[in-house]
């Protein structure tokens, strides 16, 4: 399976490069970044001491020449105009990029009539269990119980909540039949007055080089049950995206998610 690698210097980035490098049934295609890195020219592998016989490119087109699946872990403008060249040239893509505004998740849905994609906020396999376990503890806490969600990322993190913490706002949501627009609490501030019954409340955390927290608290009376996933390396995630990557091997077009790739929503609860 011949995968290109978008943002290719970043911290995800290089993890998802490492990552291709040491999977026995992948090799690495294509890597690039924006015209301003520093990386550009240098062997894509230079950061691991290993030489891969990819050069980093700011050529999106040529860097997708070959390629059967792109990894996408950027900004979502980014994303979107990967994702129109990827269509062009039959890449099929595995996209982990979060803070789409709802217009461009039209855009990007918009794609998957033509082209296979899987898109999530976290490929990790082990996050994705946890969105499980949350639709199960939803529908038995779905009385008598306060809904909070902490999560903490890295300084370098631009949009909050995370994508996974909004991601669990909706299992939960959808599991005790509302819809997170309607209860979902984003900012407390001041005198809030007393909380809302039904909500659901977010806190965001940023901070060091903290790769990823995510806690789910239910808080009832006299107890209180909490459903934590800590990742302590990106290695995670990109290991999930080859795992999402091989899925598509098997599609022509549609939008999938870890879920499905996972065969999680095959799972009765």
């Amino acid at each position: 399976m011949k995968i290109a690698i978008a943002g290719a210097s970043g911290r995800m980035g290089k993890t998802l490069i490492e990552a291709v490098i040491q999977h026995p049934d992948c090799s690495l295609a294509g890597a690039f970044d924006l015209p301003a890195a520093t990386c550009l020219g240098r062997d894509a592998g230079d950061f691991m001491g290993a030489q891969t016989g990819i050069l980093i490119t700011d050529n999106i087109e040529s860097a997708l020449q070959g390629a059967d699946v792109l990894i996408d872990f950027t900004r979502p403008e980014g994303t979107l105009k990967h994702l129109e060249i990827c269509q062009r040239l039959g890449v099929k893509a595995v996209i982990g990029t979060t803070g789409f505004e709802p217009k461009q998740l039209e855009q990007l849905k918009s794609f998957a009539k033509h082209m296979a994609m899987v898109w999530s906020p976290n490929m990790a396999v082990g996050v994705n269990a946890t969105f499980k376990l949350l639709e199960v503890a939803a529908k038995i806490l779905n009385q008598g119980y306060d809904i909070e969600i902490i999560e903490a990322h890295h300084n370098k993190k631009v949009d909050a909540p995370s994508g996974t913490a909004l991601r669990m706002g909706e299992v939960i949501a959808q599991s005790i039949g509302v819809d997170l627009k309607d209860v979902g609490v984003f900012a407390r501030e001041g005198i809030t007055g007393e909380r809302q019954h039904g909500t659901i409340g977010f806190s965001t955390i940023r901070g060091g080089d903290i790769v990823g927290d995510h806690t789910v608290l239910f808080a009832g009376t006299g107890e209180r049950i909490e459903i934590t996933h800590k990742s302590a390396s990106r290695m995670t995630y990109a290991q999930g995206s080859i795992r999402a990557a091989s899925y598509l091997m098997q599609h022509p077009t549609g939008m999938f998610d870890m879920q499905d790739v996972l065969g999680l929503k095959k799972v009765v609860v």
